[in-house]
């Protein structure tokens, strides 16, 4: 046994980038919603179930005004009966008809199967059977297109279902337990006007509740809340692009030097975010989890002039950091020194970095597992740490830093029975003291750290944003629009409130999420989407700034085609 409790922090990270076609826009895609029904509730659930659990919860700015919208949006239609912002809502709802084009209800068909079959199609068996009779999944709930009926013959009635049972699938574990929802599982078919009403009515509950309920375990001190900077760049790489050169010297480089008054969009990107989460949570955040955990010393610098305690990032750029600090000893082979935070000589920012095999043992690997099995299995690792750090383990911390979203959907009842186990089970360990990184930045002794390799929490690098023909077009028609934003900015023909659209729309445009999905090794569905979008966010830019939009938004910039890991939304690093 350890003398004395190992320290361990568990964060959550929230993320969903901006899905409105412009500021004002129709949401183009559903995430936001879907999981904020799904992920955000039941996580504030479990944490509200084991209030002696201490964890870190991560928003992005960005999903924050998301959720805050489709909840006033929602609340809207039921007060009003005012169209909402988000396509497939208003057909559930029967304010937009069932289309009748063959193609556009194929469509439809597609879209209510973007979900994981196994745990939220096949344990519905009236959802599964919506699919099966023509012919739109085979045995193993694999989608296809072949369908055995010309879907022209398809009643209204037969869409409303499908989109009803889509979003029941898509309720958390928490809002299943719900007597009206209960009623509506057992119904199991023909959902009139009235009882889609009454499931809109659940979800407008679910969304409008979510930010007071973390806002809430915050001012109890159960969960610390940290941000991302407003609409979720790349800070390094808006900095400099020669920050991707420590992890990735030989990669070919965007065409463009670097992004035009870089380090000033950084300063907006975090002054807009911290904006945001004071109005929503009522204070400044002591952390921020940069965007992908990209960090670079400039970027810790940024944090520095806003009083920043705290940032995190991956272990590959721990050890790439180690290597270009001289240190390269039994510590770092052992990951001993994994366990604590760092600090450059000239900055207050503590930086701690998450041990990867065990962040990707939650986010990959338990799944699969009994949720007994899986929860002594980690907490095991953790003790064993413990045991091994041994005198030393009051004084180290184990940083655990994944997706708080996407990894549910593939284990059992959205992962609740995992996480009821984990929860009583770290609380209750005599070697574990599960904290905050606030609180450990406190009371933890850094180690220096002469060099930081710029990288991020994935691979240690940049490189699923940058550093390949697709992802570098990317960055070059964001540069190109950038120089035209600063010659518009710079000829006064805008007002203050032009200007001001057109700022938000280029924060839009610089967001990470596009150059994510750029490249062949991404599900085709999945790039068509993103890269359809950026192309509109772009043109939308150009549209504010009064100039013609280029030609070559008109092309795709990636194609896809992989067959990426839980869909692409994740990456797996050990």
């Amino acid at each position: 046994m350890a003398d004395g409790k190992l320290n361990v922090v568990l964060c959550w990270h929230m993320h969903q980038p901006w899905y409105r076609d412009g500021l004002d826009g129709d949401y183009r895609l559903p995430w936001v919603y879907l999981h904020g029904l799904k992920d955000y509730s039941d996580m504030a659930a479990h944490l509200e179930m084991q209030p002696r659990m201490r964890c870190v919860v991560n928003f992005s700015s960005v999903l924050l005004e998301q959720v805050d919208d489709y909840a006033q949006s929602v609340t809207q239609f039921l007060e009003t009966g005012a169209p909402m912002h988000d396509r497939l809502l208003n057909l559930l709802a029967g304010i937009e008809p069932i289309p009748v084009d063959v193609s556009q209800r194929a469509e439809l068909i597609g879209e209510c199967q973007r979900c994981h079959a196994p745990t939220m199609i096949h344990k519905h068996p009236p959802f599964q059977r919506l699919f099966k009779m023509i012919g739109a999944t085979d045995e193993s709930g694999v989608g296809n297109q072949r369908f055995r009926c010309s879907l022209v013959y398809l009643s209204d009635q037969y869409f409303l279902d499908l989109l009803t049972w889509y979003h029941l699938a898509w309720l958390g574990q928490s809002l299943q337990h719900i007597p009206s929802v209960q009623r509506l599982i057992e119904q199991g078919k023909e959902f009139t006007a009235q009882d889609r009403h009454e499931l809109l009515q659940v979800m407008r509950d679910c969304l409008a509740g979510l930010l007071p309920r973390y806002r809430q375990l915050a001012e109890r001190g159960q969960v610390e809340l940290s941000m991302t900077p407003y609409m979720h760049p790349i800070v390094p790489l808006l900095n400099d692009f020669q920050n991707m050169r420590c992890a990735l010297p030989d990669a070919p480089a965007p065409h463009a030097a670097d992004y035009p008054e870089g380090v000033e969009r950084s300063r907006w990107h975090l002054q807009r975010g911290i904006e945001v989460f004071e109005h929503y949570f009522g204070r400044k955040p002591q952390g921020v989890w940069l965007s992908e955990g990209g960090v670079s010393e400039d970027a810790v610098r940024l944090l520095d002039e806003y009083g920043i305690r705290w940032t995190a990032s991956g272990e590959g750029v721990w050890r790439n950091s180690c290597r270009l600090s001289g240190y390269d000893g039994e510590d770092e082979h052992s990951k001993r020194s994994l366990f604590m935070p760092y600090q450059l000589s000239d900055s207050e920012v503590r930086v701690f970095f998450r041990d990867d095999g065990l962040s990707d043992l939650i986010g990959f690997k338990y799944s699969d597992w009994h949720a007994r099995d899986a929860v002594g299995d980690f907490v095991q690792h953790l003790e064993n740490i413990a045991v091994f750090l041994n005198s030393h383990a009051p004084q180290r911390v184990v940083s655990i830093i994944l997706d708080g979203e996407n990894a549910w959907e593939y284990y059992p009842n959205n992962g609740a029975y995992f996480l009821e186990a984990l929860y009583a089970a770290l609380v209750s360990s005599d070697q574990i003291n599960v904290t905050t990184f606030a609180q450990v930045s406190q009371t933890l002794p850094s180690r220096p750290l002469p060099a930081l390799c710029a990288g991020s929490w994935v691979y240690g690098s940049f490189s699923t944003w940058i550093g390949s023909p697709d992802k570098n077009r990317g960055w070059d028609y964001l540069v190109e629009a950038k120089h035209v934003f600063d010659r518009v900015m710079a000829a006064g023909s805008l007002t203050p409130a032009q200007q001001e659209l057109a700022s938000r729309q280029l924060g839009v445009c610089e967001g990470s999420d596009w150059f994510w999905w750029f490249g062949d090794y991404n599900p085709s569905d999945s790039v068509r989407d993103f890269e359809r979008l950026y192309r509109r966010q772009l043109r939308k830019l150009y549209a504010l700034l009064g100039v013609p939009a280029p030609d070559y938004l008109d092309k795709p910039v990636s194609q896809g085609g992989g067959g990426a890991e839980n869909a692409g939304t994740m990456r797996r690093n050990t």
